[in-house]
């Protein structure tokens, strides 16, 4: 058996986490056509299809979802055996490597990359970005030191330190007859167009969402699905939908036009967390973690307060 090359795995991760080849091969900073053909040729070598795929949307089959799985821990495994050789040849420098999502409220980012250790001077942080509940594997695995996690439910093999609990903000259009309110509730979305992260993103949020709107009665009128919260803001203008997205990412697309306000629903809450292992023996993880929480501490309660509603 002749196994894929890393590039050709690195390109099908990009086509299942974007789940459409234009932007895949902009992420990748080549060609649709360039991409297309890696992704046939790596198709082609382990003998069946990864996606199923109209022009430029994708979706994957259920072996490439097991295969795609699997391909991602090949390449983190490949990242690190390059790290670590690197750190042999450059000397002792300490690495800790930290996921987050797109989605992450870029002041936690920003604010744990402001972090430095007295006992780890040259302590470098290398940022990965990935889906919340991707990253919470990770960091089982050992892939990962720490992560910004956001709406994973609670994992035995890891130890998760809350630093914000807030509600989705609902994208809509200024003229939207719920632009009026300072909150929406379930019941107000009733029979609406509905824009949602995938269910392959974060299947936990996404069944709450319809678990808690089931459970009071209320059903949209048709789910649309989208990826990154652009492509959401397009999804709203085109179907005059309600589109549920993280604070930071409703307000980096509440403009021209769009408007966002919050979602008046206590079983709908995003919990973000830092997340580290249970058995984690890291003197370096244990000492961030601990200034983690002296830096991010409090800070959602203080930065909600500065928060204006647009439109």
């Amino acid at each position: 058996m002749v196994l894929p090359e890393i590039r050709l795995l690195q390109a099908a991760i990009a086509v299942a986490e974007e789940l459409h080849f234009s932007r895949a091969a902009d992420r990748l900073n080549m060609s649709q056509s360039t991409l297309s053909k890696q992704i046939f040729k790596l198709e082609h070598e382990i003998g069946f299809r990864l996606f199923d795929h109209n022009h430029q949307a994708a979706e994957l089959t259920d072996a490439g979802r097991v295969f795609i799985a699997e391909a991602r821990e090949v390449v983190a495994h490949a990242e690190r055996a390059v790290l670590s050789a690197r750190a042999i040849v450059d000397g002792p420098v300490e690495v800790l490597n930290i996921g987050k999502s797109s989605y992450t409220d870029p002041l936690f980012v920003s604010t744990l990359l402001t972090i430095h250790l007295p006992l780890f001077p040259d302590m470098k942080i290398k940022l990965w970005s990935n889906f919340s509940n991707e990253s919470a594997q990770r960091v089982i695995a050992g892939n990962l030191d720490l992560a910004l996690i956001t709406g994973v439910p609670h994992k035995p093999k890891l130890s998760t330190m809350n630093i914000a609990n807030n509600p989705y903000y609902i994208v809509m259009s200024m003229d939207d007859d719920l632009a009026a309110h300072r909150g929406v509730r379930l019941e107000q979305m009733k029979s609406r167009n509905w824009i949602l992260l995938g269910q392959h993103a974060n299947a936990y949020l996404y069944d709450l969402i319809q678990s808690v709107a089931s459970g009071s009665g209320v059903h949209p009128s048709d789910i649309y699905h989208f990826t990154s919260p652009e492509e959401a803001s397009e999804l709203v203008r085109e179907h005059r939908g309600l589109a549920f997205l993280p604070r930071a990412a409703a307000w980096r697309v509440s403009r021209d036009g769009l408007t966002m306000r919050p979602l008046m629903e206590d079983q709908l809450r995003l919990v973000t967390s830092l997340a580290v292992r249970v058995d984690s023996k890291s003197r370096l993880v244990n000492e961030f973690v601990k200034a983690a929480g002296k830096k991010l501490g409090g800070m959602s309660q203080r930065t909600q307060g500065r928060l204006t509603l647009t439109g």
